[in-house]
């Protein structure tokens, strides 16, 4: 850790920090666990974003959402000072486990906006990239162009999607209504849910990290929670019990993979672009 981000710390902390270790995990960003000289223990995360958004977004899923999330100390100065939440590891996800995050995220989507629309009150973060969330009535709308033809642009515009493929996210976002053919209402999801930023304590989840939340069709957190291999049958089945999946949930999963895909295109390189492209293939584009 530099010493820059030592002075922030200990200039919130108003005491040294005695130990500092790397911890795992992540791909944006880097996390310590700070040991301070006055027997607390905290993380601290920097990286190229501002931490105010990352620090509003856990505040909301926290104070609105009911989400277990880090406490959040201080923010600022391109450090954000959090909770430290000790974790057993990512590789303890069982099906315990999954079934108790099918049972926390049912809790957090049932939690809807102050105005029946989608989006949220202000742009969030997926990874190192805004999402825009403007409130917007129209599911399939806010999907369409905010999520797909935003992302698809972008790849664009960073040279990793080619035209032609940008074309097909194209006519497959003017057939979304069609496509994704039910009425979901706003629901507050995490947004990145995989197993890196699931926190487990032995049976249960201890925390979620890393949010990129907005109101939403809650099928997007399940379809990415299955697409990262997070949550399997154990996930599914009990957030089914729990909450209910409407039909044709199946047909739709497509489409909400491919705004993760573009993600992931724009971040790792070409090494999604197959991908990319078999998902519109699947989805007769």
């Amino acid at each position: 850790m530099n010493e820059e981000t030592l002075a922030v710390v200990e200039r919130w902390a108003d005491c040294a920090v005695a130990e500092a270790a790397r911890l795992d995990g992540g791909e944006v960003g880097t996390v310590h666990r700070l040991d301070l000289a006055d027997g607390r223990r905290v993380a601290a995360k920097t990286g190229p974003t501002d931490p105010g958004v990352e620090a509003a977004m856990l505040r909301h899923l926290d104070e609105r959402g009911g989400l277990r999330v880090p406490a959040v100390f201080h923010a600022g100065d391109g450090v954000l000072v959090l909770e430290y939440v000790r974790n057993d590891g990512a590789a303890t996800i069982t099906p315990a486990v999954e079934r108790d995050l099918a049972g926390r995220l049912a809790a957090l989507h049932a939690t809807a906006p102050d105005a029946d629309a989608f989006g949220f009150p202000f742009d969030t973060l997926t990874g190192p990239y805004t999402q825009p969330n403007p409130w917007t009535e129209s599911w399939p709308t806010f999907f369409g162009e905010r999520r797909l033809e935003h992302a698809a642009t972008r790849a664009h515009e960073e040279d990793v999607l080619p035209a032609t493929d940008r074309e097909r996210i194209e006519s497959l976002v003017a057939d979304l209504p069609t496509l994704l053919g039910h009425d979901p209402s706003p629901s507050l999801i995490h947004g990145d849910v995989w197993a890196g930023n699931v926190l487990v304590d032995g049976d249960r989840v201890a925390a979620l990290l890393d949010p990129a939340c907005y109101y939403a069709d809650p099928e997007v957190e399940l379809a990415y929670v299955e697409w990262t291999g997070t949550g399997g049958d154990a996930f599914l089945e009990r957030y089914r019990e729990v909450a209910g999946v409407a039909d044709g949930y199946r047909e739709r999963e497509p489409a909400y993979r491919l705004y993760p895909l573009l993600t992931h295109l724009r971040y790792f390189g070409d090494e999604y672009l197959g991908e990319v492209r078999a998902t519109l293939s699947d989805l007769g584009y």
